[in-house]
């Protein structure tokens, strides 16, 4: 039997908008009695959806999310210039590059402060506590020190083919907000984060 209800669920994004009379069509084609109601069908049509666009946007490949143009330093930049580069752009981590292009490691905002000496709570209203303490700037100890001598190494890399369920994996176990992506030999291609991990789960890896 089946039950002429108003269907109110919203149609998944990037599928088709289902309508009732669609529903009620498809269900009359099904030999066989059917208990369920076009409403409960809907349902569970957008549930299925999401499910998939979400396993789906998991199997897709870092290189469909990084972003090519990448903001990096070389091991002998100054910090200064680290930090103005990190601060225009409004980034919080830059890849770091040897004289190959390679990447040598990562600097990230928790690499500054942590050698500022913002230890229990590393964000930056801890670090203006920590200067109002004292007399002079907690920078100054760091101030002549280059991006080689601050960053991380080495940095946590991926490749263009590495899946996103397994970059997910990745940035949990190693609590890493971005991984800069290198090819075979190891030279910077992009950059992947947190926030492009985010987005292709939620979006269903939709480009």
């Amino acid at each position: 039997m089946v039950t002429e209800e108003e269907t109110t669920e919203s149609a998944p994004e990037g599928g088709l908008d289902l309508k009732e009379e669609d529903i009620l069509a498809a269900m009359r084609q099904i030999s066989g009695y059917l208990d369920i109601t076009p409403r409960d069908f809907k349902e569970i049509y957008v549930l299925a959806f999401q499910h998939a666009l979400r396993r789906l946007s998991r199997q897709v490949p870092v290189a469909e999310i990084m972003t090519r143009e990448v903001v990096s330093v070389q091991t002998d930049t100054p910090l200064a210039e680290v930090a103005e580069a990190m601060g225009k752009r409004g980034i919080s981590g830059v890849p770091v590059l040897d004289d190959h292009h390679k990447v040598a490691g990562v600097v990230s905002e928790k690499d500054f402060l942590s050698r500022m000496g913002v230890k229990e709570s590393q964000n930056f209203m801890t670090l203006v506590a920590s200067c109002l303490r004292t007399k002079g700037c907690v920078a100054l100890p760091i101030k002549k020190q280059t991006a080689g001598d601050l960053m991380s190494a080495p940095a946590v890399t991926v490749s263009a083919e590495t899946r996103v369920r397994d970059l997910a994996e990745l940035f949990t176990a190693r609590q890493i907000n971005r991984a800069p992506v290198t090819d075979a030999e190891g030279r910077l291609v992009g950059i992947v984060t947190r926030g492009d991990l985010v987005r292709a789960t939620m979006q269903g890896g939709q480009s």
